[in-house]
């Protein structure tokens, strides 16, 4: 068995040399596919992260009545924080209500206009964080059944049409990804079946004195095993040369995540590797059946 392995090892490598210009299209289409594969999935992480940080931001805000008794607010706060479904439950007076409001005004450089009302028109309130934004009933209807509370604002609208979004984009995301995989295994297939039919004369030599199919497959397959490892780390070179700028880009562009490349390198370079020579090997395979089983 090893003596087999070892042999189509020294078959693939030189298979892989003898037929270089196949040998360096198969691996430039690999280098090339791998890329836009390892692009991508950079791109859907930190999208999937910008999403989670959409839907942590859902919160449920219940408007107290005016002249409430603090130990009742901060019971009912206490009792919505206990709740199973809630991350965290903040009290927020009316003071800091509208010290919130000029400051997020002043950030957008508008006038603040607060400074020629008599009174303070924000309410007290309690801002209800969710561990799942999917959860909100139970808590809106707890919350609408209190006596202080004056008002709950609806949620349910936004929640669902935040929900339906961030799963369309997921969804968009992995079918996109999916596409990519399949499009790195149709072009491995073909390339690599353009150097089989480049062999076919060797190959029905060797089946003409005997040789079997696994003896005529695997030499293939550890060639297109090698275009995948080849493929695979010149594109974790590629990217360990543009990790710091794309680092930048990242963290421009998901300006409210802390999200590094850093912390995506270890997945980049499983995804890579596996896609490499599994697709390398996986069209070999296909390539070489196809071609055996006329």
């Amino acid at each position: 068995m090893i003596g087999f392995v070892l042999f189509s090892l020294r078959r693939a490598l030189q298979g892989f040399w003898r037929n270089g210009v196949m040998s360096l299209a198969a691996t430039a289409t690999m280098i090339l596919m791998l890329l836009l594969l390892a692009g991508f999935w950079v791109i859907q992480t930190g999208l999937s992260a910008g999403l989670e940080f959409v839907e942590q931001k859902v919160q449920v805000v219940a408007e107290l009545q005016d002249g409430v008794n603090p130990v009742a607010v901060e019971d009912l706060r206490s009792k919505v924080a206990a709740m199973p479904e809630v991350a965290g439950a903040e009290y927020v007076s009316k003071d800091e209500a509208i010290a919130r409001f000029r400051e997020r005004e002043a950030q957008k450089g508008h006038e603040d206009l607060t400074k020629y009302l008599d009174t303070n028109p924000l309410p007290a309130s309690i801002q209800v964080t969710l561990k799942d934004p999917n959860n909100y009933g139970s808590v809106v209807d707890f919350l609408r059944g209190q006596v202080i509370v004056a008002k709950v604002d609806p949620v349910e609208s936004y929640v669902n049409r935040l929900l339906t979004v961030t799963t369309i984009l997921r969804t968009a995301g992995l079918v996109i990804l999916g596409l990519v995989g399949l499009t790195v295994l149709f072009i491995i297939i073909n390339t690599i079946r353009l150097a089989v039919v480049a062999r076919a004369e060797e190959i029905e030599i060797m089946r003409l004195v005997g040789a079997s199919d696994a003896f005529v497959r695997w030499p293939f397959i550890f060639e297109g095993a090698l275009v995948g490892a080849i493929g695979s780390a010149v594109t974790l070179v590629l990217f360990a040369l543009v990790a710091e700028p794309l680092s930048g880009v990242m963290t421009n562009f998901f300006e409210v995540l802390p999200l590094q490349l850093g912390s995506l390198a270890h997945d980049v370079v499983l995804l890579t590797v596996a896609a490499g020579l599994g697709l390398g090997s996986l069209g070999a395979w296909l390539s070489v059946r196809s071609y055996l089983a006329r």
